[in-house]
């Protein structure tokens, strides 16, 4: 797929955002990880996204991200702003911002809490995206915004020429057949447990959280189902389920990455800012039961896997809070 239909990359992994022990953003960490997930296949980033923890992150923060990234790219990646604001005007300012600051394209949740109605939802994303000049990835999430973004609204929405792209967590698979059927929009698959059957129905990609763990193993799913080899993206999605499962399930998939990535020695702490907490002791012996039934996977080697509970343990609460205006 080229760059010129698909600005955004493949294989894009929803970036953790490490931290020091007492909550403070880790750059070294920072720099480290993306030159990771990038040397592991992932060709896009986002970065400052719902797995970045976004909601406790400040302008600041969020606008050093999109910068560290660029620079650690080089390239080799598209660096892509994730979060926003579920306030217009907010989102508006820090989409600018992003922008000014590198920021190859940006992701667009639904407004959250306030549960808008679709007209509202609507005016959100053309006032936002009359705000820039980025391309633009819609994030269609209900389970955490409250409310769909509705086909009718994703059809009118897709006539905005700056949005180009959908990422779906909603896991509907006839909508998501309708919506590439009636428009140009690019799919992106926000499940990681459907990143296969999603790309089989005519998603362009993935914007996963597990892909911070092992990015390798969508490169190859991506890459075999672009040359039509479905036994060996089959394969692949086999391979990648418990780990999947040990991400996703038990935890947020924010505070089971970072604990999994601390325990493979990647990151140095696996802190998350409150309300986030570490698993409890349960919760870990899930995960941790979980990756023991990992098998071989490319890039991944979880030999050396030695989680630390007591470092994970309760929540940071950072020096200075994250606002909205």
């Amino acid at each position: 797929m080229s760059t010129s239909s698909n600005p955004f990359g493949q294989v894009l992994v929803a970036l953790v955002t490490p931290f020091t022990a007492d909550g403070e953003v880790d750059w070294a960490d920072v720099e480290k990880h993306i030159d990771d997930v990038i040397t592991a296949g992932a060709d896009g980033i986002v970065v400052t996204g719902t797995t970045g923890e976004t909601s406790t992150l400040t302008d600041p923060e969020k606008i050093r991200l999109v910068e560290v990234g660029k620079s650690v790219a080089a390239g080799r990646a598209k660096i892509i702003t994730g979060g926003g604001s579920n306030e217009t005007a907010h989102a508006m300012q820090l989409y600018k911002a992003s922008e000014k600051a590198g920021a190859d394209a940006v992701m667009i949740v639904t407004p959250y809490y306030n549960k808008p109605t679709q007209a509202g939802v609507l005016t959100h994303f053309r006032m936002i995206a009359d705000a820039t000049d980025l391309p633009v990835i819609l994030y269609d999430i209900p389970g955490r915004t409250g409310i769909p973004i509705t086909y009718e609204t994703i059809l009118r929405a897709a006539k905005h020429p700056n949005i180009l792209a959908i990422k779906d967590a909603k896991g509907d698979f006839s909508e998501v057949s309708r919506v590439l059927n009636q428009t140009d929009l690019l799919y992106f698959s926000g499940d990681d447990a459907n990143v296969l059957p999603h790309l089989s129905i005519g998603a362009s990609g993935l914007i996963g959280v597990t892909a911070n763990i092992a990015a390798a193993p969508y490169r190859v799913i991506v890459d075999a189902v672009n040359a039509g080899d479905l036994a060996t993206a089959t394969a692949a999605h086999k391979a990648l389920e418990p780990l999947v499962r040990a991400v996703m399930t038990h935890v947020p998939g924010t505070v089971a990455a970072k604990y999994i990535l601390h325990g493979l020695g990647r990151i140095g702490s696996p802190r998350v800012r409150l309300p986030l907490v570490g698993p409890e002791d349960a919760e870990a012996a899930q995960i941790e039961d979980e990756i023991a039934l990992v098998g071989a996977i490319p890039g991944l080697d979880l030999s050396n896997f030695r989680p630390d509970r007591n470092a994970a343990a309760g929540g940071a609460l950072p020096k200075i809070a994250g606002t909205t205006r």
